[in-house]
């Protein structure tokens, strides 16, 4: 299982902009339902920063977000809308209760 985790911060103004870009991706998710693979997206209270959490069970579930074409129009500007890009962080988890059960 690949687990990771993907924070960065966007300039103010971006930070709506970036929302609605997240969102279309969760819209294209819940229509394709693809099985194996979990996501989250929070936005922090500084209402700049965004985590982004990604689970999946195989390498195929691993490709499905990249192949979204609403995941890749998120990815296509993310470098203009951040003042602190995205750091990619491997997880390796120790515990959980109930995180990303359906």
């Amino acid at each position: 299982m690949r687990q990771v985790m993907v924070r960065y911060t966007v300039r103010p103004e971006e930070a709506e902009h970036n929302a609605e870009l997240v969102r279309a991706v969760y819209e294209e998710l819940h229509r394709a339902n693809p099985s194996g693979m979990r996501y989250a997206t929070f936005q922090l209270e500084d209402g700049v920063s965004f985590v982004h959490l990604h689970s999946a069970d195989t390498e195929e579930a691993a490709q499905v977000l990249p192949g979204l074409p609403a995941f890749q129009r998120f990815q296509a500007g993310i470098a203009d809308r951040c003042v602190e890009g995205p750091a990619v962080t491997q997880l390796r988890e120790v515990g959980s209760f109930r995180v990303f059960e359906a």
